[in-house]
């Protein structure tokens, strides 16, 4: 299939690079564009502009950062939603607004584009090895259309509903989920620490006596011992908590756990930890917290 992609960055890069190897032809665009020339050598087309790269394209893939470069890219003067053909396929990877969401479901409508919401559960070493979980949603032609693209990324797929707003407001849900199992990990660590109890054997009792769980291991191994890089930053999951709570607040929900951790993630970020890897950042701020109130 001929596809366009859009954004190379941690995430977007190597899912670009499964669906070259799975032998679409694509054509590739970043706002930095050396990270697309990276991708000339994969076979990919590196085109000047967004709009440029989507004008021939039969789907086009996004994996932006955020709502402000969607809008941006995808619904300014001369962006990509005009330079794409009536019937072309939008898939968008991205975890963004339910409200965006929402707008991009009706601007597609209104030109004859399908749209499919996409967003994926996974940090950048699960999309390099093609094991992204995925959360599908839209008219069930477009998620039929979407799925041989989708499936060289993942190793499994969810079809939530026909709206693609459902699919990003779940990716929300599910994202606050993991901030809310870092929260409570971070704070048992502290605990059991003041406790003359380690870390790592908590951990490793805990999750055998009740979890079961490779994702409690998994990020609590992160949390003990942080990675050179960050997978995802506090950053990161300050704005997907934001957009959980607008999502929220737009239907008439209150979540007290949520605005509790926006608070946390505000005080990461004034104290210079905006950077900070997403799991290690937390771990670091119940440290910081701990030792205040002793």
């Amino acid at each position: 299939m001929r596809i366009a992609f859009l954004g190379l960055g941690k995430m977007g890069a190597p899912m670009a690079r499964r669906l070259l190897a799975a032998g679409h032809e694509a054509t590739v665009w970043n706002r930095t564009p050396e990270r697309a020339a990276a991708l000339a050598g994969a076979g990919a087309t590196v085109a000047a502009d967004a709009a440029g790269a989507v004008r021939a394209a039969e789907a086009v893939l996004t994996m932006l950062f955020d709502d402000a470069a969607h809008e941006e890219v995808l619904l300014g003067e001369g962006g990509v939603l005009e330079a794409m053909g009536a019937g072309a396929l939008h898939i968008s990877l991205s975890t963004i607004s339910a409200a965006l969401s929402e707008r991009l479901t009706a601007e597609h409508l209104r030109r004859g584009q399908r749209f499919v919401a996409a967003p994926v559960f996974g940090r950048p070493n699960v999309a390099e090895e093609g094991r992204l979980w995925i959360v599908a949603a839209g008219a069930d032609e477009a998620v039929a259309a979407a799925r041989p693209l989708l499936e060289p990324l993942s190793r499994g797929l969810s079809v939530v509903g026909r709206e693609p707003r459902q699919a990003h407001a779940l990716k929300l849900g599910g994202n606050f989920l993991i901030s809310a199992m870092i929260h409570s990990l971070s704070e048992a660590f502290v605990y059991a620490e003041a406790q003359g109890i380690g870390a790592a054997r908590f951990l490793e009792t805990v999750n055998s006596a009740l979890f079961q769980s490779p994702f409690y291991a998994a990020y609590g191994n992160v949390m003990l011992n942080p990675p050179a890089q960050p997978g995802a930053t506090i950053e990161l999951g300050a704005k997907d908590l934001r957009l959980l709570r607008e999502a929220a607040a737009e239907r008439g929900t209150s979540l007290s756990l949520a605005d509790g951790l926006a608070e946390v993630f505000a005080e990461a970020q004034r104290t210079g930890h905006g950077g900070d890897d997403w799991a290690v950042g937390q771990y670091r701020m119940a440290q910081i917290r701990g030792r205040q109130a002793g």
